[in-house]
């Protein structure tokens, strides 16, 4: 590897090795430890003709051979507006490389369109003195998201290698990540998966729908924890982290996740049920204004010491209220 500066531009050269099977250039980069670039990163560099093999600019798809002569040209980082703000948040580990915080509902993970401050990573930029880049100037230190109104356990990375590692981590499935769920209705089944693909719904392009129309794999596991009379309490894994995919599952199985107002976990759904539960059902959704969705559980390898690090919460206020009442009333 050949590594210089010119005019803020850091330049990358990288010669394939002899014994390399043919691969796409954005995964050969992505797994380059001397490329240092996520997946996604490299697309974009490879689009804005940052990057050659053999002198020449490829699209992402050309296969790298052995010996092929790749030269990456990476732009200095953009400026960040972003401003630290004092919002308490809870800090469930730390340490010099990475940070497990409990996000609580409301928070949107990062800044973007109508949400400029506020957010877990305006919180984060306050309480961390440093985080890693990750994948844009609005992200620092975000591995992963979660939705809004949707709270528990998010990984934070501190440097730039924690944060290739557990991007590695997670493509592998190699983090385990763990809900609760509160669903309306009954599962037919005590464990299962389901095995739905993902995508922009085409009914309403601000929602996601289990579609084949440009959609991902999208697999989730899944096992009934207690069953009450109208509703499930389930345990969640994910094997893939697509946008809305618990609630979206969820839903297209007609069991929607109590108090989702996008995907039909309130009024709409409790219409059709036995009359003598609708009072109970009402006290339910005066109690909790959002989804009953939380990131109970998160396990993964340490990037860098190779320790095995496992984390677990206790559900947030709301969603205990309503807990409580269930096992009070709703048995």
């Amino acid at each position: 590897m050949t590594e210089f500066e010119e005019n803020g531009f850091t330049s990358v050269g990288i010669v394939a090795a002899t014994d390399l099977s043919p691969q796409r250039l954005d995964l050969f980069l992505a797994a380059s430890p001397d490329a240092d670039l996520t997946r996604s990163r490299a697309q974009k560099l490879i689009k804005a003709g940052l990057v050659t093999v053999n002198d020449e600019q490829v699209a992402k798809k050309y296969q790298v051979h052995p010996g092929d002569r790749i030269m990456i040209k990476i732009p200095p980082p953009e400026p960040s507006d972003l401003i630290a703000e004092n919002i308490p948040i809870e800090i469930v580990y730390e340490d010099e490389h990475l940070a497990v915080v409990n996000k609580p509902a409301g928070m949107v993970t990062h800044p973007g369109a109508g949400n400029y401050t506020g957010t877990l990573v305006n919180a984060m930029l306050y309480h961390f003195d440093t985080l890693s880049r990750g994948s844009a100037p609005d992200r620092p230190g975000i591995v992963h998201r979660l939705d809004k109104n949707t709270s528990g356990l998010l990984l934070v990375a501190r440097t730039d290698e924690a944060y290739l590692r557990l991007q590695a981590a997670i493509q592998a499935r190699e983090v385990s990540r763990v809900y609760l769920a509160l669903l309306c209705g009954h599962l037919k089944q005590e464990t299962g998966t389901i095995d739905l693909p993902i995508g922009r719904s085409m009914k309403d392009r601000k929602k996601m729908a289990v579609t084949h129309v440009g959609s991902r794999e999208a697999v989730t596991d899944y096992r009934r924890l207690k069953r009450f009379r109208t509703y499930d309490l389930v345990e969640v894994s994910l094997r893939t982290g697509r946008t809305h995919q618990i609630r979206i599952h969820f839903a297209h199985s007609g069991n929607p996740v109590l108090g989702d107002p996008e995907y039909g976990g309130r009024e709409s759904w409790h219409r059709g049920i036995y009359a003598p539960e609708r009072p109970l059902a009402k006290k339910l959704l005066t109690l909790i204004d959002r989804q009953a969705l939380q990131a109970r559980r998160l396990a993964f390898t340490h990037p860098i010491t190779g320790r095995s690090m496992e984390f677990s919460i206790d559900p947030p206020e709301d969603l205990q209220k309503v807990l409580d009442i269930l096992n009070k009333e709703g048995v």
